[in-house]
């Protein structure tokens, strides 16, 4: 399948549904408070694009986009939040990607926004941008799985969708990779540019003249997350760390493994949520 093909598709991402119950508890509260609706809502990508989508739709005609959780909540209102979270309900049943263990990416990809949040805050960067670009930074590789799930099962046979090798390998059999297709949806959802840039560049954020630190910040994130998902050792850790990045942005090896989250999203916290 082409790039555009793939973009011209329709991505209904899955929610985690404990979350989505959650969410729909707190919204039947009389009054539901905002702080653990945001919580709820940043524990998963899906919910995460459902709610920027909306903000950044036209039907609020705002000046500027937003990028983070807690200004779309400010700005939809509990009503337009039911709505939302009714709709994802509906979509449970949709819950399983062929190739996908959908627990293990979840808690990778919260992962991944704890960790671009905290090196954000080091380089001067937008944390709460910054979050949300990390825990949506892999939702290509979803919609790659549910729009070309023969293709993506050739590639999971040589490499999980979470090697720190993925993209290299898509890029060499598809001509794209999820980062790519990422950066396409958030273009059709209207995310905000630096999201959009970001996602598009995470790959490679400073090749060929391109100067993205947010993107920079989110290839950080992801390598330290997709190592300890493949519980790399000292060495490893040190040989896989992509030095040039860290250059770029003013951040060495050390400094990056000082930002681990104290509660890395283990089986046991994602339980919560699934």
């Amino acid at each position: 399948m082409e790039l555009n093909e793939l973009l011209a598709s329709e991505a209904a991402l899955p929610s985690i549904p404990k979350a989505v119950a959650l969410l729909l508890s707190e919204l039947a509260r009389p009054e539901p408070d905002l702080r653990k609706l945001g919580q709820l809502i940043g524990t998963d990508p899906a919910l995460t694009t459902r709610l920027l989508t909306l903000a950044n739709s036209a039907m609020f005609q705002l000046s500027r986009k937003v990028s983070s959780i807690p200004e779309a909540l400010a700005i939809l209102g509990i009503d337009h939040l039911r709505s939302l979270a009714q709709a994802a309900a509906l979509g449970l049943s949709f819950r399983t990607v062929p190739g996908v263990n959908l627990q293990h990416f979840w808690r990778y990809s919260l992962n991944v926004a704890k960790l671009a949040r905290a090196l954000a805050g080091t380089v001067r960067q937008n944390p709460a941008t910054a979050f949300t670009a990390g825990l949506v930074h892999a939702v290509g590789e979803l919609v790659m799985h549910m729009g070309m799930p023969v293709d993506m099962a050739a590639l999971n046979q040589q490499l999980s969708p979470l090697d720190l090798r993925r993209a290299r390998m898509e890029i060499r059999r598809l001509g794209f990779c999820y980062a790519d297709v990422g950066a396409g949806f958030a273009r059709k959802w209207q995310f905000p540019d630096r999201i959009v840039d970001a996602l598009q560049c995470q790959v490679a954020p400073f090749d060929d003249g391109v100067y993205e630190p947010l993107a920079g910040v989110v290839h950080l994130a992801a390598w330290r997350a997709r190592a300890k998902e493949v519980e790399l050792d000292e060495n490893g850790l040190a040989v896989s760390y992509p030095g040039e990045v860290g250059l770029a942005l003013g951040l060495d090896i050390d400094m990056v493994l000082q930002q681990d989250p104290l509660d890395w999203s283990a089986k046991t916290d994602l339980g919560a949520f699934v």
